[in-house]
C-alpha cells in the first residue's frame, strides 16, 4: 500500500502504480477518493467539491468551451495482482492498470500540469462503475449536483487501447423463470420438471442471429445470450423451478423500450411463468459529428472504432454531454488476472490529450 498522498510530479506510469497500489474494490474507494481530494485541493487553479467518494474539480477561466475528462476510481475484485510491477518490457502489471487506473492517472496528470487549459476543463473522479447501475458514483452525482457535470464534450478514459471508441451499447438483463410441479425422482410422472421446460428457451438463444447495424458509419455487433441457469431442489427431487438468466448488447440505435420489447418477442412463444427486467441501461449514440467531438478526433488522430460494452458516455449522453472513450488500457485485459498496460500506450495518450488541451 502507497503512502496516503499521492504525488502529482509523478510521470503518469508511475502514477498509474501508485493508484494499482491503493486498493479500491467497489465499495471501498474512500481512501482513494481522500487521496486524490488532498492532491486536487492543493492545485490553486481549481475549485474541488465532493459528494460521497466522488470528487469534482473544475477550472473557471471563462473559455469558450468546457469539456469533461472522466474516469472511475474503483476496480474489481483483486486476484492476487497487487502490488503493482513493472516489467522489462514497459509493461505495468496489475489490478485497474488497464480499467482504468492508467486513465486516471491521465486525468490527475492533466489537472496537475496544465494550469491554464484552452478550454475550461471539469475532472470526475467516482466510485462504483463496476457494479450495479443504480449504486454508480457518476449516477449519483449526475441527481444531487448536476451543474457540476454541465459541459460541452465529455471524454471518458475507460479503455480502449489509444483508439477513441464510440457511443456504447445498452445492456439488457432479463430473468426468464419456468415453473414446474415437485415430486420424487423416482416417481417423475407425478411431476413436472422446470428445467426441462427452458429447453425452447436455450433453443431461440442458440438459434439467435444477432445484428451488425452501422450507427453514425460505425458497426455494432449485438449479443442476445444466457449467462446463467438455476433451478433444482435436490438430487432426489423433480424441480418446480428454474430461471434463466439472459443478457442482451445492443446497438445505440435502439431505445431502452425498443431493446425490451425486442427480447420479449424473441420468446413470445416459450413457456414463461414470470419475465422479469433485472437491469437495464441504454446505450449512447456516438455523437462524433458534433463540433467538438470533431475537434478532438483531429487532435488525437486514428480511426474512430465503436464501443463494444456499456460504459458511463451513456450518461453524459443521457445529460445532453456528447462523449467518447479514449484511454491507453486494452479492455481485453479488464478484470483478468493477469490484468495489465504498455507504458507507451499511457504516455501517448497523455501526449495527445495535452496537445488537444493546449494548442
Amino acid at each position: 500500500m502507497p503512502e496516503t498522498a499521492l504525488d502529482l510530479t509523478l510521470d503518469a506510469p508511475a502514477l498509474t502504480a501508485d493508484l494499482v497500489d491503493f486498493r479500491s474494490v467497489s465499495g471501498e474507494e474512500k481512501p482513494l477518493a481522500d487521496a486524490i481530494e488532498q492532491a486536487l485541493r492543493r492545485l490553486p487553479h481549481l475549485t474541488v467539491d465532493r459528494h460521497g467518494n466522488n470528487v469534482v474539480a473544475r477550472t473557471a477561466l471563462g473559455r469558450g468551451e468546457r469539456v469533461i475528462l472522466a474516469g472511475h476510481i474503483d476496480t474489481v475484485p483483486i486476484a492476487d495482482n497487487v502490488p503493482s510491477r513493472l516489467d522489462g518490457n514497459g509493461v505495468l502489471w496489475g489490478c485497474g492498470t488497464s480499467d482504468m487506473k492508467s486513465g486516471v492517472a491521465l486525468q490527475l496528470r492533466i489537472a496537475a500540469t496544465v494550469p491554464e487549459p484552452n478550454r475550461d476543463i471539469t475532472f470526475v473522479f467516482y466510485d462504483n462503475e463496476e457494479v450495479a447501475a443504480h449504486l454508480s458514483g457518476l449516477g449519483r452525482v449526475a441527481e444531487a449536483h448536476p451543474e457540476w457535470l454541465e459541459g460541452d464534450f465529455a471524454v471518458l478514459l475507460e479503455p480502449s487501447d489509444a483508439q477513441v471508441e464510440g457511443g456504447c451499447q445498452g445492456t439488457l438483463r432479463v430473468i426468464l423463470r419456468t415453473a414446474g410441479e415437485r415430486a420424487h425422482s423416482a416417481r417423475s410422472w407425478m411431476g413436472s420438471n422446470a428445467i426441462h421446460t427452458v429447453a425452447p428457451i436455450l433453443a431461440r438463444l442458440a438459434a439467435y442471429e444477432p445484428r451488425r447495424p452501422v450507427v453514425d458509419g460505425l458497426e455494432y455487433r449485438e449479443g442476445l445470450n444466457a449467462v446463467r441457469i438455476e433451478g433444482g431442489a435436490a438430487n432426489n427431487v423433480i424441480p418446480d423451478a428454474c430461471a434463466v438468466v439472459v443478457n442482451y448488447r445492443y446497438a445505440p440505435d435502439r431505445s431502452m423500450a425498443e431493446a425490451e420489447a425486442h427480447v420479449r418477442e424473441v420468446f413470445a412463444e416459450c413457456d414463461i411463468a414470470e419475465f422479469i427486467v433485472d437491469d437495464h441501461t441504454g446505450g449512447a449514440l456516438p455523437g462524433l459529428s458534433h463540433p467538438a467531438a470533431a475537434a478532438f478526433m483531429e487532435a488525437v488522430g486514428g480511426t474512430a472504432q465503436p464501443k463494444f460494452g456499456w460504459t458511463d458516455v451513456a450518461r453524459f449522453s443521457a445529460l445532453g454531454v456528447p462523449a467518447v472513450n479514449y484511454g491507453p488500457g486494452d479492455a481485453l485485459f479488464a478484470h483478468k488476472r493477469d490484468e495489465h498496460v504498455a507504458v507507451e500506450k499511457i504516455t501517448h495518450c497523455e501526449q495527445r490529450l495535452r496537445e488537444w488541451l493546449t494548442a
